[in-house]
């Protein structure tokens, strides 16, 4: 059996071992494993209910793993990615009105665009169209966008009486609680310490147990209910699919999902120094979107703690797989996933949308044909709440700025094509 696992997966030929890959799948599954928690929670804002959403963000982390790792053949890990769960939540139920289950249909139609796009040249045509400042902004804006969730979950931020935004009270034990997890979280995170967000949620679990926020006994005597989850499960509804704010999500989510994705798997196999494995490892990333609208969460991403998994040698799928054998595992926790506060949440998304914000080193600020759209996408993803919105703006922006400037033939037909999409839609989403 191991002789077939090594022949299969060619650890000799990519200069790696079956034990070497066993702990890279184990380091990537504590360093990533946190989604479960903190994608169900976003999901049950919603309206999904939760234990559904663990179980759907389980089930569909074990697939995507598992189409990584034996059709990719890399050791990138497949989960809801952060900012995309925002975008399915916050963005297309709470702000444009769908329910969940037309959210999941959203999610559906973006999973076969996103397979259109991933086994045709169309990948290379649309990757070579956008900018490269526009597709930075939008992973900068996203990353604002998370690090303002994550401060209003953890109420270090509220609605003001005299502004927009105001400062949490620090007497609230709640606040408290999210102030002390986020200081040993971001001291954790800083010394590398090895699945130091999984520490997170349980050092701020605790906390919040010590201060009163949560009844431990709450989580005895239960077990896993699949009957819950069968009311998720294949729930798609395609009333609205004649509706305009319908098409609007689609197309937002589906240019979130190729930009990003593109941009993550790419980097992924250039820092294995195995461009030759992005093909198939595109695809399996489509073909896994395309399947989260069925299981009943926001699409999964090639997520960036991947690179854990790489750093600690891993170098094949056979990563990916062990790392989807344990999150098939981790189903047996579900009780106490429940249990994890938002204060222990909170502090994980503040980090992450903290990671996310340094990709700003990477705009040209010089040019300002060039900054100001990208400014626009990043102010305006979290001050109007709306991914979509935010990246409408600075994609309508960029052509506009780059005419007036005489500088037209320095924008591609198709993103002139995709811009006007942005404007009709722009226009039809708030006419309508």
């Amino acid at each position: 059996m191991k002789k077939f696992i090594s022949s299969f997966f060619q650890l000799k030929e990519s200069n790696t071992t079956f034990k070497t890959e066993v702990l890279a799948g184990v380091v990537g599954f504590f360093t990533v494993v946190y989604i479960v928690a903190v994608n169900s929670l976003i999901l049950a804002e919603a309206g999904i209910p939760i234990e559904a959403a663990i179980i759907a963000t389980i089930l569909t982390s074990v697939v995507g793993c598992f189409l990584m790792g034996f059709y990719g053949k890399v050791p990138v890990l497949l989960v809801p990615g952060m900012g995309i769960n925002a975008l399915f939540s916050y963005t297309i139920v709470q702000s444009m009105g769908l329910s969940w289950q037309e959210a999941l249909a959203v999610v559906f139609i973006s999973g076969i665009l996103f397979m259109i796009v991933a086994f045709t040249k169309l990948a290379k045509i649309v990757s070579d169209a956008i900018p490269y400042s526009l597709k930075e902004s939008i992973t900068v804006g996203l990353g604002l966008f998370l690090m303002l969730i994550g401060l209003e979950k953890g109420g270090i931020v509220e609605r003001g009486t005299t502004s927009i935004i105001a400062l949490g009270s620090f007497s609230d034990l709640h606040v408290l609680a999210t102030v002390l997890t986020f200081l040993i979280s971001i001291v954790l995170f800083l010394r590398n310490v090895k699945g130091n967000f999984l520490l997170t949620i349980i050092i701020g679990t605790i906390i919040a147990w010590l201060f009163g926020l949560i009844d431990l006994k709450a989580a005895s005597g239960q077990s896993l209910h699949l009957d819950v989850y069968s009311n998720v499960f294949a729930h798609l509804s395609f009333e609205q699919i004649f509706a305009v704010p319908f098409w609007v999500a689609v197309f937002s989510l589906t240019m979130v999902l190729v930009f990003e994705n593109i941009g993550l798997v790419s980097n992924h196999v250039n820092y294995l120094q195995m461009p030759e494995r992005f093909k198939n490892a595109f695809r399996a990333n489509s073909i896994s979107v395309f399947l989260s609208g069925i299981f009943g969460t926001s699409p999964t991403v090639a997520s960036v703690e991947s690179t854990a998994s790489m750093s600690a040698g891993g170098r094949t799928g056979l990563t990916s797989v062990i790392t989807g054998v344990l999150f098939l595992c981790s189903a047996f926790f579900i009780p106490m996933i429940k249990l994890i506060p938002d204060s222990a949440i909170a502090p994980i998304l503040i980090i992450i949308g903290g990671l996310m914000l340094q990709n700003i080193r990477n705009l040209d600020l010089k040019d300002l044909s060039e900054s100001f759209p990208s400014i626009f996408i990043i102010a305006m993803i979290p001050f109007t709440y709306s991914i979509a919105d935010g990246m409408a703006i600075g994609f309508i922006l960029y052509p506009i700025l780059k005419i007036a400037l005489g500088k037209a033939k320095e924008v591609s037909l198709p993103l002139y094509l995709i811009s006007s999409l942005f404007l009709i839609n722009f226009v039809l989403q708030y006419t309508h």
